[in-house]
Formats: structure tokens, C-alpha cells, sequence
């Protein structure tokens, strides 16, 4: 693998953590590829941008930058000159003007899909129930209890606000489509892939494929590593 290939950022959705990326990471780094993540308050977007900058001005060179869910929206509000290849995995990419919710409820989703709703505190927070059912359901339990153990609330302030002009646009873009998704429709991910004239790889899998799946995400990130060299 070329030495000067980019460093790549992983950053975690709704209801998960960095350590949803470990098995991503394991893969990339025996391929000799310079793999970080990155955390999110999930307190806003603007606290999720400001928070992704920080770790983007610790990486030297290149980037390819990877959002699951909640954070390809954060992935394009990015202005930093690094990034030279975003990928989504099973992740939302609201157009400019539209917001995360805009997108994420474009289309009916399943009766498998949980109901969300802020708690009292503000915070929207998965169901137990739900990671097994809708948010991993090809996981192990064991994977579904560390899930579910592990999960980040998100607040309806990451949601609701129309994003900018997002970096794809003017950045080249990959998208695992995910089949089985039972968070976000399949028609919603193929219609925000195709919209941004990514590079479509499609499979059968759930909503977290870096859990359930992490050679397939594995391989959409070489790809766009490989065609990303500086």
C-alpha cells in the first residue's frame, strides 16, 4: 500500500461510539492503512462538525473520511482542504437546506423500525429492544448487549437544522447501500447515493455493517483509498 495514501477518519452515528468502527480498524490497519476515529457529543451538528475539525487538524496529510447513519451528514459539513474522498455507510446526506430528519423520513419506514422520541432530559435514546430487532439484527447477542451498553443518545439539535452546501459536492463519494436496514430505508439510501453521483456498492446487510459486515466496509474504503492517493 502507498505510504503517502490517505489517513482514514471513521465517525460513528446515533446510538453508537467509535468503537462500532474496532473491526473496521483492525482490517485497515493490516493493510498497512492509517485508520483513526473520531467521537461526537451528538449534542448538535455544529458540536459534531467543531468535534470531527479537531481530530481532522491532528491528521497529517490526506483523508478519506467515513460516516455511519447520523454522521454523513457531519462528514459533509466539513470544510477542512484534507478530505479527498468521503464514505457513507448506510449514512444520511442531506442536500443543502434539508436536514437530517428531512431525509431520514423521506420514505415509510418498516414496522421493524422504533419509535423515536426525546426523553424528558431532551435526548433521544434507541430502545434495548431495538438494537436486536432493527439497529444490528445479523450482530451476535453478545454484539447487540455491547451495543446497546455502548449507545450514545443524540439530541434533536443534530436533526433539524438545514445543513450548508455539503462537501460532496465538490468531493468524490462512495456508498454502501445497505439491504436490510431496518433504520433507514433502502430507497432512501439508494436516492441520497444516487443524488450525489457516489460510487455504489450494495449488499444484504444491516444497519451497522461495521459490526456485522466490517470486510464489506473494508473494502469500500481501500476502494476509495486506492483511488484517492495525492
Amino acid at each position: 500500500m502507498n505510504t503517502n495514501a490517505a489517513t482514514v477518519v471513521l465517525v460513528h452515528g446515533a446510538w453508537a461510539d467509535e468503537t462500532s468502527w474496532d473491526k473496521v480498524v483492525r482490517l485497515l490497519h493490516q493493510k498497512s492503512i492509517k485508520a483513526v476515529t473520531a467521537r461526537l457529543p451528538l449534542s448538535s451538528l455544529a458540536d459534531d462538525t467543531a468535534a470531527l475539525n479537531k481530530t481532522l487538524e491532528r491528521v497529517e496529510g490526506p483523508v478519506v473520511l467515513v460516516g455511519h447513519a447520523y454522521a454523513g451528514a457531519v462528514i459533509a459539513s466539513t470544510q477542512s482542504s484534507k478530505v479527498k474522498a468521503l464514505v457513507y455507510v448506510a449514512a444520511l446526506a442531506p442536500d443543502q437546506g434539508e436536514t437530517v430528519a428531512d431525509v431520514f423520513y423521506r420514505n415509510e419506514h418498516d414496522d421493524k423500525a422504533p419509535k423515536l422520541a426525546p426523553d424528558e432530559n431532551g435526548w433521544i435514546w434507541l430502545p434495548k429492544e431495538a438494537f436486536g430487532a432493527a439497529f444490528a439484527q445479523h450482530a451476535t447477542p453478545e454484539e447487540q448487549q455491547a451495543l446497546a451498553a455502548a449507545q450514545l443518545p443524540i439530541s434533536p439539535n443534530c436533526i433539524t437544522v438545514p445543513v450548508d452546501q455539503p462537501l460532496w459536492k465538490r468531493v468524490p463519494a462512495w456508498y454502501l447501500v445497505a439491504q436490510r436496514d431496518h433504520m433507514i430505508p433502502e430507497k432512501t439510501q439508494r436516492f441520497m447515493a444516487e443524488r450525489m453521483n457516489a460510487q455504489i456498492s450494495a449488499y444484504p446487510v444491516d444497519h451497522v455493517p461495521s459490526v456485522t459486515a466490517p470486510e464489506l466496509v473494508e473494502r469500500v474504503i481501500v476502494d476509495a483509498v486506492q483511488q484517492s492517493k495525492a
